[in-house]
């Protein structure tokens, strides 16, 4: 299974989010903000993805995003946002993006979709 970042400043959605991933048998490292999210990239290098909050205080996702790979170019992301018409940077026309509010079982089966074409 994947080792998850799940970086979100409401603490609900937070929860949510690390429910549904663990219940899917996943590992998941939690973060209430982007500066605290960047610190553990920086100090977990097994991490398989980043799921990051558009907008978080301090720092917000898509900054987040820039500096994780700076660290790591190949990490993936995933964003979650509640502003419709939410669009990628250049930087990160990889990345996927979920509008909230969100079905857990959604996020497990996109997230699930990116990690399994590198785990073994």
């Amino acid at each position: 299974m994947a080792k998850i970042l799940a970086a979100e400043d409401e603490p609900l959605v937070r929860i949510l989010i690390v429910e549904a991933l663990t219940e899917a048998g996943h590992t998941v490292v939690e973060a209430c903000d982007g500066e605290v999210a960047l610190a553990i990239v920086k100090s977990t290098p097994d991490l398989d993805i980043v799921v990051s909050d558009v907008r978080m205080p301090k720092m917000d996702g898509f900054s987040l995003a820039t500096a994780a790979r700076a660290v790591r170019p190949l990490l993936k992301m995933f964003f979650i946002t509640g502003y419709p018409g939410t669009t990628l940077p250049a930087n990160l026309t990889d990345a996927k993006v979920m509008q909230k509010p969100f079905d857990p079982n959604e996020l497990v089966a996109r997230i699930e979709a990116i990690v399994r074409k590198d785990l073994p």
